[in-house]
């Protein structure tokens, strides 16, 4: 009897198994038909039944485990988010430690930017998010308030907090300055790629190095924040 009441407990075990990983595996499926409907038609082009199929699963399922089509826009948004939040303050965090907390202002700005730049640009996942990124701005559907809270405001934070403890000579008032001026560079770096690829012309793209971008950035932020630390520009 005890060995029966065992494999009987086994059996369901295994069984609520195989439903949350079924689960697990039917919410994957539409984050990942999600995001490529959405990237390639935009949410308003993309219908539920477009997303349901595209998944392989039912109709229902959409609403089952997001809400609505909605929702299910949010959650694509929110995983991405989370990404790049993570690996920006990982770098951070990275460097600080490698360094016993005391990095050269080039080893900072390095990190963080290939950080920045490197999700957006990698080749499998980089032009989908992009684009993605180019709808949204067109046409909003995310809460106004969504990349503020996940990934700009915590962003930011580390990097002020870092570039303070890094340059400690720059002045308070001009460390937002510098950060905005540092990934407003980085921005337009990835919207340049993305242009030269929509162009289809391989010479002009064979030209755009990332690595030797990201090193004229890095020595041009680097001198200039040396130049308001010592005060010679108001």
């Amino acid at each position: 009897m005890k060995r029966l009441f065992g494999d009987t407990c086994m059996t369901l075990s295994q069984q609520n198994n195989t439903v949350e990983s079924s689960a697990g595996s039917v919410r994957e499926r539409l984050l990942d038909s999600a995001e490529r409907l959405f990237a390639e038609r935009g949410f308003d082009s993309t219908s539920v039944r477009d997303l349901a199929a595209t998944a392989g699963c039912n109709l229902a399922s959409v609403n089952y485990y997001f809400g609505g089509k909605e929702n299910l826009y949010v959650e694509v948004w929110r995983r991405h988010l989370l990404l790049l939040k993570d690996a920006r303050i990982s770098s951070i965090e990275k460097v600080l430690f490698d360094s016993a907390g005391k990095p050269t202002l080039e080893d900072l700005l390095r990190s963080f930017a290939y950080a920045f730049i490197g999700p957006l640009v990698d080749e499998t996942g980089g032009p989908r998010l992009i684009k993605l990124m180019a709808r949204e701005i067109l046409n909003p559907h995310l809460p106004s308030s969504m990349f503020n809270e996940a990934v700009i405001r915590p962003t930011l934070s580390a990097v002020q907090s870092a570039l303070a403890k890094v340059c400690p000579e720059l002045p308070e008032s001009k460390v937002p300055l510098v950060v905005f001026s540092l990934i407003g560079q980085l921005v337009h770096t990835i919207k340049l790629k993305t242009m030269l690829g929509s162009m289809d012309d391989d010479e002009a793209l064979a030209e755009f190095e990332p690595t030797k971008v990201i090193e004229h950035i890095v020595a041009f932020s680097a001198a200039g924040i040396r130049a308001y630390a010592g005060g010679e520009t108001q």
